[in-house]
């Protein structure tokens, strides 16, 4: 099964590919999709659908695994982010995969065993649990293989299992 993780950010979106053999998870690759600050909004998202539609395109996920928002103090910030987000799952829909979606608590405790785990905790796992050379950089990356390696490890391979994906 290949898994693909997204941070949603309307700045900076990170994603993580991963691709699960048995309890074997390997990473594809990782990265960000960056937009830039003075571009339009209505462009800035159009980037970030171009860019997930390309990689879905080039690796063939049989999942999406999506970061869902919590409350942020800055409300600017989280409509965009919200916004970023509805892209993501929308990419996801409109090619077909299934699209399941985690809270940082879930992500923490899949990937550290502990739902307070702090932001360094989770990346040197992501890292141990790879087998990456060093922890992977900038952090939206890392936080979007941590979202793919929380699916693996989740029981929602059996709902993905249900709607006729990966046996």
């Amino acid at each position: 099964m290949i898994i693909l993780g997204i941070d949603p950010g309307y700045a900076i979106t990170g994603y993580g590919i991963v691709e699960l053999k048995g309890n074997r998870i390997r990473p594809l690759v990782c990265g960000v999709l960056r937009t830039a600050a003075k571009t339009p909004f209505p462009e800035r998202l159009l980037r970030i659908s171009d860019g997930l539609t390309e990689l879905i395109s080039t690796y063939n996920p049989d999942c999406m695994a999506v970061e869902e928002l919590f409350f942020a103090r800055n409300t600017t910030t989280a409509i965009g982010t919200a916004q970023a987000r509805g892209v993501a799952v929308l990419v996801g829909a409109k090619a077909g995969i299934p699209v399941f979606e985690y809270t940082p608590v879930q992500v923490k405790s899949a990937v550290v065993g502990y739902g307070k785990a702090d932001k360094n905790q989770v990346q040197e796992m992501v890292k141990r649990l790879l087998n990456l050379a060093a922890v992977p950089k900038p952090d939206d990356a890392a936080d979007a293989l941590a979202l793919a390696i929380c699916h693996a490890h989740t029981g929602n391979r059996a709902n993905f299992l249900a709607v006729g994906g990966y046996q």
